[in-house]
């Protein structure tokens, strides 16, 4: 199990020196001058020299990434360049705003996708069946950047039941929640139908049956227990891709994550702020990950002896 955890850490580094590195590169790689877009089309030669030489932009390529990973391994991700401010104050900012969201979402696709899937699981074959999986279909087929405006001009426009953007008000994080959970539902209420279907085969089942336990023990504990290992391996990574993938719903909506924030950082040519965010997200990918591998050896004995 160290060896394992070893690892585990081990790849944690190497893939996050790698992401960083890559996204260290093609960002300076993109056309724009971050110079330009602060000081705008009428500033002088000499006042971009200046600002290029206080900024750290004149030094060679090699240096600038030589600096920043020094910076790095102190936890130090630099100075923005638009807001002129530590990097690491705008990611506490704006990191528990994204994970908030992306726990709702979490939460409302298990409430979601659970009863749906053993619905359909219980009436495999039957209209009950079809219906879930046909509404499971849609949810999949259905993109945020079109289901958001959606939901705003029903339930906030049309209804005017809640707010259309930003984070200010108490119900603003339904909406994009719902956004983000209702593909993720789809994708657990099929891996969970087709995960029970298959357990209910099993000969452990037909003893439990034959044993004269109720359907909700048979089906509640022993059938959904086992059935949740494909499931948790998808909610893990799903987990992962809401925390760093939600950029178009924080967009669509004005939610001020780490999505809108990358965004409008790439727009700014605000290099150091578009490498914290993605080293945080691959980070926050990986370790959940990491988490789900071991809640997955939790669950199945046989990866623990295996290990």
């Amino acid at each position: 199990m160290i060896s394992y955890l070893l690892r585990l850490i081990l790849s944690l580094v190497l893939v996050t020196w790698v992401v960083s590195s890559l996204v260290f590169l093609l960002i300076h790689l993109v056309p724009g001058d971050p110079v330009a877009v602060m000081l705008g089309d009428w500033a002088s030669p000499a006042d971009e020299q200046a600002l290029r030489q206080q900024l750290g932009l004149d030094k060679p390529l090699w240096q600038q990434y030589v600096l920043y990973f020094a910076g790095l391994v102190q936890f130090n991700f630099g100075q923005s360049l638009f807001f002129q401010q530590p990097v690491s104050d705008l990611l506490v900012e704006r990191l528990p705003m994204t994970a908030y969201l992306a726990v709702m979402a979490m939460l409302i696709a298990i409430l979601i996708a659970f009863p749906l899937g053993m619905w359909a699981a219980l009436r495999a074959g039957q209209w009950p069946d079809y219906a879930a999986m046909t509404i499971a279909l849609v949810g999949v087929s259905i993109p945020n950047f079109w289901l958001g405006p959606m939901l705003i001009l029903l339930f906030s426009i049309a209804l005017a039941w809640l707010p259309v953007s930003g984070a200010d008000q108490p119900w603003a994080w339904v909406l994009p929640s719902l956004t983000l959970g209702t593909a993720l539902a789809a994708i657990l209420a099929r891996m969970l139908r087709a995960s029970l279907l298959e357990i209910f085969h099993e000969d452990y089942i037909r003893t439990a049956r034959a044993k004269g336990l109720s359907k909700a023990r048979v089906y509640g504990v022993h059938a959904l227990r086992n059935a949740l290992l494909p499931v948790v391996t998808i909610l893990g990574l799903q987990l992962g891709t809401l925390l760093g993938g939600a950029v178009i719903t924080e967009v669509v909506f004005d939610w001020p994550g780490l999505g809108q924030l990358l965004v409008d950082s790439i727009q700014r040519r605000d290099y150091p702020v578009v490498q914290g965010c993605i080293l945080i997200i691959s980070v926050a990918y990986i370790t959940v990950n990491a988490l789900t591998e071991l809640v997955y050896a939790g669950l199945d004995p046989r990866i623990r002896l295996a290990q």
